[in-house]
């Protein structure tokens, strides 16, 4: 009798960690690779939150805290969610986990029950349907395909809607495609449900900061103030602040769905590193900057990178509004075979031929839930990302 759990058998590795892994194993072995899978900024951790987490060592920051977070954390994430959403949340109503996932993956463990079905549109971010998976519940997937920008319409979202429908997870700017819902286009999902008052909202707004062409950013509760009381609105620090190893991410929602994330997290890792809190703390509290200084460049990049694929044979790639992903689809590079001999029967299959052909690491689109595509991330230097592009159209040029 194996000693693993059967709930193992529900899940599956991340696909986007197993990339990065993958060409990692290959760099350190010699091959000329370039990782473009990975889902963190280049850019180093500002000055100031690194001087704030050197202070707090200094003063001896390094007992326990309480288990979802220090009070001058939580006072910092209510100031902005004030300030950025127009949200008023009490320090009563916000958690700090280890890291954005951890807070989602309480969320879930706290609420499902077995039978319980969670709302997920495609293409999502790969952890999403595997965490469902873990707490019992069933993931729903909902697909919105590139002829609505990747983005889930009013009918879609009432279609995937069922009695047991108990969450909808929602993440705008979107990983993998960095499309973003307008205030507009939110309200037509909000009123949606509005209609079925069962159903609880999971914000994903991690990378609600890292949005162009004067776009601006709304999440739900904001847009419809009567899903407050059912609204789990979920961020951090990773993206926005170069801060991804730190692992910090917060919410805010009822202080009964508060409370139970609470309890789970006080079983399972306790509080997050008191350390990296004291940097969350200068990085809400502190000058924000740098943040339109990096979008600039984010910007740049994500036009290289979208000029660049949609020059590649086979290849469209959708110009997003946030984030840093593009999401290319490749239907026109299906049924081909690669000058290595490879036969492109899917989006694993060409993800996986680049990689041994050309040294250029993606996620391939399967992972995220809508094939035939891929994800590239562009947070990586202008001269690796032309390099890799170029690396594509070659792979797609040779392609026959």
């Amino acid at each position: 009798m194996s000693v693993l759990s059967a709930t193992l058998d529900r899940v599956k590795p991340s696909p986007t960690i197993a990339v990065t892994n993958k060409a990692r194993e290959l760099k350190a072995a010699g091959k000329d690779v370039i990782g473009l899978g990975a889902g963190e900024p280049d850019f180093d951790t500002p000055q100031n939150i690194k001087d704030a987490a050197k202070a707090a060592i200094d003063r001896g920051e390094t007992k326990y805290t309480a288990v979802d977070g220090i009070p001058e954390l939580k006072s910092a994430i209510c100031a902005k969610f004030k300030r950025d959403n127009g949200l008023d949340y009490t320090p009563s109503q916000v958690t700090v986990g280890t890291g954005g996932k951890q807070v989602l993956y309480n969320a879930l463990m706290a609420t499902l029950n077995p039978g319980d079905e969670v709302v997920i549109p495609a293409p999502y971010w790969v952890s999403y349907p595997d965490m469902v998976l873990l707490a019992g519940g069933e993931p729903v997937i909902a697909e919105a395909s590139s002829q609505t920008a990747y983005k889930l319409t009013a009918d879609q979202l009432e279609a995937a809607i069922t009695p047991k429908t108990k969450w909808l997870i929602f993440n705008s700017p979107s990983n993998p495609t960095g499309a973003a819902y307008t205030a507009d286009e939110l309200k037509e999902l909000t009123d949606v449900l509005m209609r079925h008052p069962h159903v609880w909202v999971m914000t994903d707004d991690m990378y609600e900061h890292l949005v162009y062409d004067g776009f601006e950013f709304v999440t739900p509760a904001q847009v419809e103030p009567g899903l407050y009381d059912r609204t789990l609105t979920v961020n951090g620090v990773s993206k926005a602040y170069a801060m991804t190893g730190w692992r910090i991410g917060y919410a805010a929602g009822p202080e009964q769905l508060i409370g139970a994330m609470r309890k789970v997290q006080s079983q399972s890792t306790s509080n997050p590193c008191s350390i990296s809190q004291w940097a969350a703390v200068e990085a809400l509290n502190g000058p924000q900057d740098y943040i339109p200084t990096n979008n600039e460049t984010f910007k740049r990049r994500r036009d290289l990178v979208v000029e660049m694929l949609n020059d590649a044979q086979g290849i469209t790639c959708p110009t997003p509004e946030g984030a840093f992903y593009v999401y290319p689809g490749i239907g026109g590079c299906i049924g081909k075979t690669s000058a290595g001999g490879t036969k492109i029967t899917d989006d694993e299959t060409f993800a996986t031929a680049l990689l041994e052909e050309k040294g250029v690491a993606v996620v391939f689109g399967a992972a995220f839930g809508l094939s035939p595509a891929f994800r590239v991330s562009y947070a990586t230097s202008d001269a690796l990302l032309k390099d890799a592009c170029a690396r594509i159209q070659e792979f797609c040029a040779g392609l026959g």
